[in-house]
This record gives structure tokens, sequence and C-alpha cells, in this order.
């Protein structure tokens, strides 16, 4: 049996808000089926989910009791809102397209009673009541709201319980509190913005632990074989470094870990692209993140890090194994991507074969490669996805606190490099030569002024072989999302970085692998 949750004695301003959280939860495919006797305040939850689903309060939203279904186009998904109330025969529902409607969006159903087993027996069911005194009195301002899912929808309606009680837990459940949908990227994890009186703006992150995707070697997933994270911990335990550090990375404010719920401080909305595209110099703001790369050499990534409770986490090596497993996502999805077909045997084998060189002289592995190549001291904690959609610039804040950082999940143990190629070729903005350059540059300066074993040679040879491992990696994944998660949008972005590839593919040391490209993949990527 599916667990009812409660909610007990919730007025109006209570009943839209729970409206408002569930707008923020629903996806494409969910059929809410909204119970409750007349007056019971179905359509006042349907108008206020569908009004935040619209982004205006003040939206006429007519109750569909004699047109039956009432259809809205929002900007994230189609709303259908059905009144089964006038139904006398259950075939009726039919004819109403539900099934269509949930291809691409939502269903809100009242009255679901009178669609029979018309309806999709996967939903979530919410039902209203009034509420009554502790003198067993019915008050005719409040509701009691219960919830459960029905088949496959049972483990969401459980997740949604989850959420509502680690809002509470901040005191979300007080009349001026409010709740938006954030859109994300391209992972699993959701965002909402929470306003809560007398606390600073905040962030739910809402992330079920889920491997990605099935086991592809060694019965292991890709997430693990990369070493992605798979729940929160992590998260929380780079963020706590990062503060202590003196860095901006979100405070957390509330756990659920064995959900993957985390309330945490919301760094703003001046991600840096936005702060590029409102004038912001770009020089000015970059240098400021290079700053930021500095002083993360001082971080020891070899401890392990608190995460709450007395657990700890340490950061997993970033090993030959992971680097391997990337840069075959070109081979495995851009190549058939661009060519219809899965490469050649022989090809793939030679595309394998040069990168196994080239990792062996990143992670020191002596028993591949060029051994004249000394294993790398220049290791320390690598965030992995230092770039712009991931940076915030704090214009109020002075110094290393101008720049914000988040989705730091996935850190390893690793070459210090990688974070900085990350940030100087940039996957979403353009970042000029000169730029990369000049910034390079000042990157080295920095870190020879305080440490003179430095050395800039070997860097440099890290910055192009982790920059053509990085750039091979977010073709192939570029390639995948639009194949395999139908989001052809980031297509847009792979010219960028496949000029970027050829930077790095002209570092001396890399003409061999340079040399693979212009025979196979000359013209693939360039848009």
């Amino acid at each position: 049996m599916p667990t009812r949750h409660h909610l007990r004695a919730r007025d109006e301003t209570g009943l839209r808000q729970f409206a408002e959280l569930v707008a923020t939860f629903v996806q494409p495919g969910d059929l809410i089926a909204l119970e409750g006797d007349l007056g019971a305040g179905k359509t006042t939850f349907a108008r206020a989910l569908i009004a935040k689903l619209l982004g205006d309060a003040n939206e006429d939203i007519p109750s569909p009791t004699f047109t039956l279904v009432q259809t809205y186009e929002t900007s994230r998904m189609p709303v259908a809102h059905l009144d089964l109330y006038r139904i006398r025969d259950a075939a009726e529902v039919d004819e109403l397209g539900i099934d269509h409607a949930l291809t691409r969006g939502i269903v809100l159903v009242e009255w679901p009673e009178n669609g029979g087993d018309r309806l999709p027996a996967d939903r979530i069911v919410i039902g209203l009541e009034e509420a009554r005194t502790s003198h067993g009195d019915i008050d005719p301002d409040r509701r009691d709201i219960s919830f459960h899912g029905l088949g496959t929808q049972a483990g969401r309606a459980d997740r949604l319980h989850a959420i509502t009680m680690i809002l509470d837990e901040i005191g979300w459940n007080m009349p001026e509190a409010s709740i938006d949908y954030l859109q994300g990227d391209a992972s699993a994890r959701r965002y909402a913005r929470v306003s809560v009186p007398s606390r600073g703006p905040l962030v739910l992150m809402d992330w079920p632990r889920q491997p990605d995707g099935p086991p592809i070697a060694d019965g292991l997933p890709y997430s693990r074989i990369a070493h992605l994270a798979e729940d929160v911990r992590p998260f929380i335990a780079v963020a706590n470094a990062l503060i202590a550090e003196g860095l901006a990375a979100p405070r957390i404010v509330a756990a659920n870990i064995e959900q993957g719920l985390l309330v945490i401080d919301d760094l703003g909305d001046g991600v840096y692209g936005r702060a590029l595209a409102g004038g912001r110099d770009q020089y000015e703001l970059w240098h400021a993140a290079v700053d930021v790369l500095v002083r993360l050499r001082g971080l020891r990534a070899d401890l392990p890090l608190p995460v709450d409770g007395g657990e700890s986490w340490t950061l997993p090596h970033y090993d030959a194994r992971a680097m391997a497993i990337e840069v075959s996502l070109l081979i495995d999805w851009l190549w058939p991507f661009a060519r219809g077909s899965a490469p050649p045997a022989d090809i793939r084998a030679e595309y394998t074969s040069l990168w196994q060189d080239v990792i062996a002289r990143l992670t020191g592995d002596a028993d591949h490669g060029d051994t004249s190549h000394p294993a790398r001291r220049d290791h320390g904690i690598v965030l992995r996805d230092y770039h712009s959609p991931n940076l915030i610039w704090r214009s109020g804040e002075q110094g290393l606190a101008r720049v914000g950082i988040i989705d730091f999940q996935d850190a390893v143990q690793g070459p210090f490099a990688y974070d900085l190629v990350s940030l100087l070729q940039d996957a979403r903005l353009d970042v000029s030569a000169d730029l990369e350059r000049s910034l390079l540059d000042d990157y080295c300066a920095a870190v020879r002024a305080s440490d003179a074993n430095f050395d800039t040679r070997s860097f440099r040879l890290d910055y192009a072989a982790l920059g053509a491992q990085r750039n091979s990696k977010i073709l192939g994944i570029f390639a995948r999302l639009a194949v395999r998660d139908h989001k052809p949008h980031y297509l847009v972005h792979m010219p960028r970085v496949r000029r970027y590839l050829e930077r790095n593919l002209a570092h001396p040391d890399l003409a061999p692998l340079a040399a693979f490209h212009r025979r196979h993949l000359d013209d693939i990527g360039r848009g």
C-alpha cells in the first residue's frame, strides 16, 4: 500500500504554497488527481499551480467545469486542466486527449473518481478536506491535505513529502515564504529558489541518488568509472572545504543526505555569462577566477573532508581509467553522430592507444607510454567543472569572495592545470586565444612567485594535454546529449569546443594525436 502523507490545517495561503511547491516538482508525464468535496479547494489548488507554472499570479485561469478541459502553454511544459464533475459516462474521458497530453506535459484532474479506470493508473493523488479544530469542530478556513502516489508514482510522492519536510525545517511554511523553479543544466539535479522570512535567499537542491546509466565496464556505470558524484556527500564535503579556505561556496543550511536533498545559500544571479552580457569586463571576471585557482593550490586534497554527523569524504584520484573513459565519449558518441555508423575497429584502437600514451604522462603511469616524463607532482584539488555556468560574480564583495563557486560535487585529486583549462577554454563562452594566453601567463607567474619549484614547462604540457582530454570529452557529451537525452541545443557550442581542441593539439608533444585528428576527425564538430 502506498504511504499517505499529511499536511494538517493549512489555510488558503498554505494551500497555495503547497500548490506552488508541487509546480516546482512536477515533470512531463505527471498526472495529478485532485480529490475532495465541493468547496474543498481543488480549483484553488489547480489555479495556484498553473499560475506558478505560467509565472503570473494574476493570470485569469477559468474553471473547466463546462469545457471539461483547459490547456496552457508554459515555459517549462504544457498543462491540461480537467474537471470531470459533469462526466456521466467514464468513456467520455477517452475523448479528452489525456494520454497525448502526458507525452508533453502534465495533467491536473478534478473529480478523478468520475473517470473510473479510463484515467492512467500511475498518478499522484492529492486529497483536500476541511480541517477540524482541537475540539473536533470543522474549521471552514483551513484544509487538511493528504497525498500519495499510485503505481510508478509512489516513490515520487514519497520524495515530495521529503521535500516538504526539509522546507518546513527551515520555516518555509510561513505566510511570506515562496518557491520558484530554477532552470537546471544537463544533469539530473533539480533546483528551486526558496525565500523564507528572516533568512537570506536559499536554494533547494533535489538530487536523488542515481548512477549515470547502465554498467559499461567491469560491471560499473560510467559515473563510477569517471568518479562522478552519485549523492550529496561530496557536495557537502567540498563546500565545507572551500568555505574553510576563505572562498565563496554555498553554506549548507539543511540536509537530508539519504534522500539527496539540500537547502543551501543562494549566491545570486550573477553567473559569469550574465555578468559578461551586462557589460562586465571579461578580463576582470576571468582574472578573479584565476586568483581563486591560485588560492586552491593551498588546500590539502589528500585529507578526508568532513561531511556531516562525523562522516567524511576522501576525494577520489583522477586516474588513468577515469580520463580514458571520458575521452572515449568522442569516439563512442561523436563519431556515430557525425558519420552515421560506429568507428572501424582499427581507428578506435589507434585513438585509444594514442590517448593511453598521453594519459600515462598525465598520471605518471610507468606501465604505459613515455617514461621520460616523471609522475606529476603538481596535483591537488580539481573542481572539474570550473567554468562560466558554475561561477557567479558577486560585485558587492571584495577579493576572492567576488567569485561564487557552485557545481563542484565531482571534485577529484588531480592536475591543477585541469581547472585552469576548464576556465580559459570555456565551453559555453568564447575566450580568445590572446586572453587565454595572458591569463595562463598570469597564473604561472603567480604560482612561481610563491613556489620556486613550479615547473612552467611541465605545467603547460599538462594544460594542453588536459585541454585536449576535456574538450574531447565535451564533444562526446554534446553528441550524447543530443542523441540519448534529446537535448540538441548543446550542439551550438561544438564549433567553439573544436577550436579549443585545435589550440591544445598545437602543442609539439601532442603531435601524434593532432595527426590522428587531421586524418580522421578534421571535418567533425565544426558546425
